[in-house]
């Protein structure tokens, strides 16, 4: 079971934002996670990320959600 994986609830442990809580949605590469944080999606660093034992659920994004975010 990885660490880092899909609804995994983790803290960023690095720069202006560390210790806030952010939930991974998608991972990606092998270094390269997207991260669902204050209700925006953004690309971090495995490296940077602190996983807990906690995990959440993620819902698949509908073409409308993605519409309106772009």
């Amino acid at each position: 079971m990885p660490a880092i994986e899909k609804g995994r609830i983790c803290y960023l442990s690095r720069g202006r934002d560390a210790g806030t809580k952010v939930t991974v949605i998608e991972t990606g590469d092998n270094s390269i996670v997207t991260v669902l944080k204050n209700g925006k999606k953004e690309k971090c660093n495995i490296r940077h990320l602190f996983p807990t034992k906690e995990t959440g659920e993620v819902k698949p994004e509908t073409k409308k959600e993605s519409e309106l975010n772009e």
